[in-house]
């Protein structure tokens, strides 16, 4: 799930290219059945269990609650457990300790987990939502561009997909990271820094992002139009790919299955959301809206755009060295 304004009606053409997507993905996610492993079915693996990271909102949390995949993976003998995360980086920690074997996160936490030698592939995407992200001050704030951010105290999550944004709107503004103060927070704590008046400027995601504008009256100084995709991207442990196709498969076609149900109920989404994620559907709706939908295969200019990210990242020495992102395909 991520944005758009765009109709959210399919035309037959379009549900054809879906099936494609989905039919790419799956043989993307087959290929990786390489020697012994390959053609076995999960329960013969030893494997008996899908372990999901995910976080407090999105199209997994919507999934966990209809149960879809549960049934399922029932009919493989194949368990599924979830693990909550505060945020992307966090989730691969767990996905590299073992605790997870798949999860969802923003497009800049990949960047730093494969910095940090943590071994995935990328097995699909969603499309871009770049207002699902901001830039945002207090309402009664001086600060009215991205320009006099300058020396100021900036809250984000380090390595979350937010942490690309504001690379990319400095750079846009003539400015250098040195420029700002980075403070390194978790979503909770940099709203409750926010609100205490501890930083100036809060980068933050959906739908985080919608209850700060709502609750809070901040003002969006930049979003993600122009400056990134912030597109979703989901993650397998690369032993778990090789070893569980099927598995993966079953996954892929239950998120796409979940997004084109939300796509046409997002006030259902909401309401559903509401008690799980501490928020009211009205504010949910405002993130939801700005959301886009549907599994696609990971594709070459994909990629390429992740590479873009991991340059900018070891250029600017925020991660050590380089990295091949096609490596994690």
């Amino acid at each position: 799930m991520n944005d758009t304004s765009h109709a959210y009606v399919e035309t037959g053409a379009a549900n054809a290219q879906r099936r494609r997507w989905l039919q790419r993905a799956a043989a993307g996610v087959a290929g990786l059945a390489l020697g012994p492993l390959a053609g076995l079915p999960a329960h013969a693996q030893g494997t008996t269990r899908l372990r999901i990271g995910f976080q407090k909102y999105g199209n997994f949390v919507v999934l966990k609650a209809r149960g879809t995949l549960e049934k399922r993976l029932a009919s493989q003998g194949v368990a599924v457990q979830w693990l909550e995360f505060p945020a992307g980086p966090q989730l691969l920690e767990g996905l590299n300790a073992g605790a997870i074997d798949v999860g969802t996160v923003g497009e800049t936490p990949p960047i730093f987990a494969q910095a940090a030698g943590v071994d995935f592939v990328y097995i699909g995407n969603e499309p871009p939502a770049p207002h699902g992200e901001a830039i945002v001050v207090l309402p009664d704030s001086p600060i009215r561009s991205v320009a006099q951010l300058r020396g100021k105290k900036v809250a984000f999550n380090k390595g979350s997909n937010v942490h690309y944004l504001l690379v990319k709107a400095l750079q846009q503004a003539g400015l250098a990271y040195t420029d700002i103060q980075p403070i390194y927070l978790t979503p909770a704590d940099a709203r409750a820094a926010f609100v205490q008046r501890n930083v100036d400027a809060w980068v933050i995601w959906d739908p985080y992002l919608a209850a700060a504008e709502r609750q809070l009256g901040a003002r969006v100084i930049a979003n993600g139009e122009g400056l990134v995709r912030n597109t979703q991207y989901y993650l397998a442990a690369r032993k778990y790919a090789a070893a569980q196709p099927q598995v993966l498969r079953a996954l892929l076609d239950e998120i796409d299955a979940v997004d084109r149900w939300g796509r046409d109920h997002v006030p259902d989404v909401a309401t559903l959301l509401s008690p799980l994620v501490g928020l009211d559907a009205p504010t949910l709706e405002v993130a939801l809206k700005r959301t886009g939908y549907g599994v696609q295969p990971i594709a070459d200019a994909t990629l390429a755009y992740q590479q873009n990210i991991a340059d900018t990242f070891s250029t600017l020495k925020l991660i050590p060295g380089k990295i091949s992102v096609a490596s994690a395909r």
